[in-house]
């Protein structure tokens, strides 16, 4: 035992501990491709063991913002390791590709064993979900840096696509339908307004708002965060998809427009989707002028595929036997910018 290092806050020992408890958690993702184990000091991916022909590698990295402070709150750490996969694989789903490898990075004050598992079984969770194999990560003690029960987690992960199914925005047209796939809450954007409108309005976490939800406040809100990659990927393969969207932060306004090329803009009809309560919760609460909601947060929607009209309905049969609720919400323009109808 490193006494001198323990000494400074450091526990090898819990460490160690820590490594032991979520092994059985990584080895539920392995996944053909997968080589070596936890431990090693690089992870390890077979790409030939899949017969890609011409391979292009699509990355991505993002962490879970201060949707964390909840979970430090509600002292609920099983589900944020499906928030971090989640933001990382749909990004690259964005591209058609295929997340294959994740690696995940927690630190934290103090290494808690038990409280490191539930973080790390979230993650193998959300892996699960998208298909990819969990083949590192790190796991770093840092006394002093994050208050008494606070950490950090972060991801990366890798996706694959064939070339020529690269999807890149060049085949959206005008007259393309927007095709929302249902979100299913806030998602991991924009939680530092909803901090402030729970604080604003001295709300307690650990109490339903019954107006939305039997639920804890708390556990409303940290519902995670809805990973699309088996059914989106299902729908590429069998459908005519020219872009692909993922509704984080900047919502509708930010996001849509990141498939177009210059000179189209999309229109969106409000009422073509169901807005979840949460969002009327945080509208309502927060005195959020309704326009500005759409700029800020997914409103019910967590990814968006633009296609011909004739492929609409093929595409949501396919997203429906994977339990997700889709619709038409709106088409590609000639006018740039984002226009949105809404209700009256």
């Amino acid at each position: 035992m490193a006494k001198s290092y323990e000494s400074a806050g450091v526990s090898l020992e819990a460490g160690y501990e820590g490594v032991k408890r979520i092994k059985k958690h990584v080895a539920r993702t392995n996944r053909l491709g997968s080589m070596g184990n936890i431990g090693s000091f690089g992870g390890m991916f077979d790409l030939a063991s899949l017969g890609y022909k011409e391979p292009i590698l699509v990355s991505g990295t993002d962490g879970v913002g201060t949707k964390l402070k909840l979970a430090f709150e509600m002292d609920k750490h099983d589900t944020i390791g499906i928030d971090a996969v989640a933001m990382c694989v749909n990004d690259v789903l964005a591209q058609g590709a295929e997340p294959l490898i994740f690696l995940d990075y927690v630190a934290l004050g103090e290494n808690i064993p038990e409280k490191l598992e539930q973080i790390v079984k979230g993650v193998a969770d959300g892996c699960c979900m998208a298909g990819c194999a969990l083949v590192g990560g790190e796991t770093a003690e840092m006394p002093g840096m994050y208050g008494d029960g606070e950490y950090d987690i972060a991801g990366f992960t890798v996706g694959c696509v064939e070339k020529a199914n690269l999807i890149d925005g060049s085949k959206v047209s005008s007259g393309d339908v927007l095709v929302g796939i249902a979100s299913t809450g806030v998602h991991s954007n924009g939680f530092s307004l909803v901090r402030k409108i729970i604080k604003d309005n001295n709300l307690n976490l650990h109490e339903p708002l019954t107006e939305y939800s039997e639920l804890p406040l708390g556990d409303f809100l940290l519902t995670p965060t809805r990973i699309y990659v088996k059914q989106v990927l299902d729908v590429i393969k069998n459908c005519d998809v020219h872009g692909v969207a993922h509704i984080t932060g900047g919502g509708f306004d930010e996001n849509i427009p990141r498939i177009l090329k210059e000179g189209q803009g999309i229109f969106v009809e409000e009422g073509s989707w169901p807005i979840l309560p949460v969002f009327k919760f945080l509208e309502k609460y927060g005195k959020v002028p309704h326009r500005e909601m759409f700029n800020i947060y997914n409103m019910g929607i967590g990814m968006v595929l633009a296609m011909p009209e004739a492929e609409a309905k093929k595409a949501i049969d396919i997203l429906a036997k994977y339990g997700d609720k889709a619709y038409v919400i709106g088409k590609v323009t000639d006018n740039p910018g984002v226009a949105i109808k809404l209700v009256d």
